[in-house]
């Protein structure tokens, strides 16, 4: 079996996404934090790398993109709050 690039951007990306979640429900890690929303964003992204280079899969590839625009608006959101706490 042969390992591409993409491959392992895909089982880099799972893995960003799954090791967010966990350190959520663990606690070491809040939802509205930056480094909450870049693992998902950046783990997204791998996965999205996977499926465009790989095996495409239309349904896989919606949910990334969902994944990475709520990750963003996160950001987003995050960066809005603290504006208007200062």
């Amino acid at each position: 079996m042969t390992f591409h690039w993409y491959d392992w951007a895909g089982y880099i990306g799972v893995l960003l996404v799954l090791l967010a979640y966990f350190l959520l429900q663990a606690r070491k890690l809040h939802g509205h934090k930056l480094a909450y929303q870049l693992m998902n964003i950046l783990g997204a992204f791998g996965v999205l790398l996977s499926l465009t280079f790989g095996s495409f899969n239309w349904s896989a590839f919606l949910l990334e993109v969902a994944w990475i625009a709520i990750g963003i608006y996160g950001i987003a959101r995050g960066v809005q709050l603290k504006r208007t706490e200062r």
